[in-house]
C-alpha cells in the first residue's frame, strides 16, 4: 500500500494544490487538499479492467469554476437551511444564501472551496490522509471558531473509511458529508439508471418546492421511494409525483433504520454492466440520495463527454436538512468541549468476478 503525491495547480492566491493517490493492490483513489475532493476512484470491472467511478475533472481549474460539489467535503452544514436562519441559544443567526432563499452545503464559499491541511498517514493494512481546517468564527455566517479533521483510509479490504472530527469554541451547528458522485458503470459511461440500489429505510422527509423539509416523516410503502429492496434507479423515477416533481427525481433525505449512533450498512448500489457494488456504512441517521437531476450536460468529463442530467448518483450520509430548524429532528448543535465524531465507510466489490 502506497501514498503518492503530485502537483495539480494552484490558487491565485499561490496557495499550492496537491493530488495524493491512495493504493493498495487493487485499487486507488485520488485526493487533493482543494475541498478535499475525491477525484478519481479506480476499481476493477467483471473483466479486470480498472475504471474510474466517480464524476470529476482532470484540471484544478474545472474544480474552481462554478461545479456542482464532485468529490468535496460538505460543510459547515451540508444541505439545505430555510432562508438561512437559525437559533443557537436562544441568538439568530444568518447565513449567506447560494440557493435561492436558501443556504446550501455551506454557503458561497463552504469547506469544498478551501485548502485542508494534509497529514500523511502509512500503517500496517492501510494508508490515509488526515485532512484539517479550522473554520473562524462567523465564517460565511456561523459562529465559533471550529476545528475540523476529516480523514480518508484507504485499507486492504478495499474499504474507504471517512472520519470526520470537530470542537468548537461556542455553541454552533454542523452537518459534515462526502459528496462524491458515482457511476459504478464508468465516470463517462451514460446515466445511472440501471444501477439497482437498496436504501435500509422505512420513510423519507418529503420537501416542499424549495427543497426544504417539511418536517413530516413519510413511510416509504407504496411510494416511488420504496428501497428496501434492490432496484433499478429508473424504476419509478419518472412517475407522476409531486415529490419527484420538486426534486426533478430522487433528491431527498431517508430516515434511515437502526440509528442508535451505530456503524451498520444503510445502503448498496450495482452496476449490472461492470459488476462493481458499492456498500455504505454509517452511524448517521440520514441519507440524501441525489440522481444527478441538475446536471444539464454543460460539464465536460474526464474523458471529454458531456455530464447530462443523471449521469451519476450521490449517497450523502448526514443529519437531516434544516435541522435547526425543525424540533423534531436529531439534534445537530455543537456545544463547548463536546466532540463531533462520525464515520462512513464506502466498500467496494465485484460481484461478478
Amino acid at each position: 500500500m502506497k501514498i503518492e503525491k503530485s502537483d495539480f495547480g494552484s490558487l491565485t492566491s499561490e496557495e499550492k494544490v496537491y493530488k495524493y493517490k491512495l493504493s493498495n493492490s487493487s485499487m486507488s483513489i485520488e485526493i487533493i487538499n482543494y475541498g478535499g475532493i475525491i477525484t478519481n476512484i479506480n476499481f476493477p470491472n467483471s473483466e479486470g479492467k480498472k475504471i474510474d467511478i466517480v464524476l470529476g475533472f482532470n484540471h484544478l481549474d474545472q474544480y474552481l469554476d462554478k461545479q456542482p460539489y464532485f468529490g468535496a467535503i460538505i460543510g459547515r452544514y451540508g444541505n439545505r437551511i430555510s432562508k438561512g436562519k437559525f437559533n443557537v441559544c436562544d441568538k439568530l443567526y444568518q447565513l449567506k444564501t447560494n440557493n435561492g432563499e436558501h443556504a446550501l452545503h455551506g454557503g458561497i464559499k463552504g469547506f469544498d472551496k478551501v485548502i485542508w491541511s494534509v497529514e500523511e498517514i502509512i500503517k500496517k493494512g492501510y494508508v490515509g490522509l488526515k485532512l484539517n481546517y479550522l473554520s473562524r468564527d462567523m465564517e460565511e455566517g456561523y459562529p465559533g471558531n471550529l476545528n475540523v479533521n476529516v480523514t480518508y483510509i484507504l485499507n486492504s479490504k478495499d474499504e474507504l473509511k471517512i472520519i470526520y472530527e470537530a470542537v468548537t469554541d461556542s455553541p454552533t451547528i454542523i452537518n459534515l458529508t462526502q459528496h462524491s458522485y458515482f457511476n459504478l458503470a464508468g465516470e463517462s459511461s451514460g446515466d445511472i439508471l440501471n444501477h439497482m440500489v437498496s436504501i435500509n429505510a422505512d420513510s423519507f422527509l418529503p420537501i416542499d418546492e424549495g427543497l426544504i423539509p417539511t418536517g413530516e416523516f413519510k413511510s416509504v410503502n407504496k411510494t416511488p421511494f420504496d428501497f428496501r429492496e434492490l432496484k433499478k434507479i429508473g424504476k419509478d423515477i419518472n412517475l407522476q409525483n409531486n415529490q419527484l416533481k420538486y426534486g426533478l427525481g430522487y433528491d431527498h433525505c431517508w430516515v434511515l433504520n437502526n440509528s442508535q449512533k451505530v456503524i451498520r450498512k444503510v445502503a448498496q448500489a450495482k452496476s449490472l454492466k461492470s459488476g462493481i457494488q458499492l456498500d455504505v456504512f454509517s452511524d448517521q441517521p440520514g441519507i440524501q440520495f441525489y440522481t444527478g437531476n441538475f446536471l444539464d450536460g454543460s460539464l465536460k468529463s474526464k474523458n471529454l463527454k458531456a455530464y447530462k442530467k443523471r449521469a451519476g448518483f450521490c449517497f450523502e450520509t448526514q443529519h437531516f436538512p434544516d435541522s435547526p430548524n425543525k424540533s423534531n429532528f436529531p439534534n445537530v448543535i455543537l456545544n463547548i468541549s463536546e466532540l463531533y465524531k462520525t464515520e462512513t465507510w464506502y466498500k467496494f466489490s465485484n460481484t461478478n468476478r
